[in-house]
């Protein structure tokens, strides 16, 4: 990030990280620590690597990971992972060809080591140990909520449903009570994930199996949305490279680090920051070790959504549906 950002976010932060000087020696800056810090989550490198770059002690890399990342959680996150103006993006969405959308969800799997308790817990379908970052974006691939902590095991669909943004979803408390007619069926805002989520009234999915040309449309403008999701998570891990190495922390720690880099993420592409390509073929090159699984499909539909996937499906054919 440039001088200007970094800077202002380290005022920001200074009233977490500021500490006292002490007789033996000076406390590190705050602007050091921060340093230090985004380094470290920028890098695949080792705390003996960022410990030679700073020339400070290796405990005081890690330590300076864990201030700053739980001060970004406590005093950033709520600035920056918010739910946005909901009409800007459901405009946003209708000109990629969905109309009513609010979100786009999905999850990814963030490698970590086998942690001392329930390790069996976080071993994934390929095999390997992670844990699970869910998340709703808007239109430009801003994180507007996010789930982290769940062991890699764990479907997806579980996350949501056990999440409290499930329950604000199925109240109708989460967007605006906001509907257009598509056909003779009132669309609410919905949000848009894969086959590894429940069929609702609030969430749409892809049609699975042997597809005829209207549900191939719809699973064309379906996708043409969700890839908004798959481009920040790989942006996300391009510009945070950590995430992309088994991060060596505790199981109550790793979801701050997770959080954090959510957070600087929504920073840095509101700022219009560089993201420069090499870092996604780096990225591409670690991820090579840590395949993401494949989430089996969910059968499971609420009563009324497959009435309104029909109508928009029929919509999309005959041309009726917003563009």
């Amino acid at each position: 990030m440039r001088k200007g950002t970094f800077m202002g976010h380290c005022d920001l932060l200074s009233p977490a990280l500021k500490h006292q000087n002490i007789k033996i020696r000076a406390a590190i800056t705050v602007h050091k620590r921060v340093a230090i810090a985004l380094w470290k989550l920028a890098t695949p490198d080792s705390h003996r690597s960022v410990r030679h770059q700073f020339r400070v002690g290796k405990s005081t890399v890690g330590a300076a990971v864990i201030q700053v990342t739980n001060a970004i959680k406590y005093l950033l996150k709520s600035r920056v992972v918010t739910l946005g103006n909901v009409q800007a993006i459901v405009d946003g969405f209708a000109a990629m060809g969905f109309p009513n959308c609010g979100r786009a969800i999905d999850g990814t799997h963030i490698p970590n080591l086998a942690p001392e308790h329930q390790a069996t817990e976080y071993i994934n379908k390929k095999g390997n140990f992670s844990m699970l970052l869910q998340a709703l974006m808007d239109h430009k691939g801003h994180f507007t909520n996010i789930n982290v902590g769940w062991p890699g095991k764990v479907h997806d669909a579980r996350v949501l449903r056990s999440s409290g943004l499930f329950q604000k979803l199925e109240e109708g408390t989460f967007f605006l009570d906001q509907k257009i007619t598509v056909g003779d069926v009132e669309l609410p805002i919905v949000i848009l994930g894969d086959p590894a989520y429940p069929l609702m009234p609030w969430l749409m999915k892809p049609y699975t199996g042997s597809l005829d040309s209207s549900q191939d449309l719809f699973n064309y403008r379906l996708s043409k949305c969700r890839m908004v999701v798959e481009c920040a998570f790989g942006c996300l891990k391009a510009r945070w490279l950590s995430l992309l190495t088994q991060i060596d922390l505790s199981e109550t720690s790793i979801p701050i680090v997770i959080t954090a880099c959510c957070a600087l993420h929504n920073i840095c592409e509101s700022k219009g920051e560089m993201f420069i390509v090499g870092w996604e073929v780096e990225a591409n090159h670690l991820a090579t070790d840590y395949s993401q699984p494949d989430s089996r499909a969910v059968r499971k539909v609420q009563e009324g959504a497959v009435r309104i996937r029909e109508a928009l499906k029929t919509s999309f054919m005959t041309g009726q549906a917003t563009m």
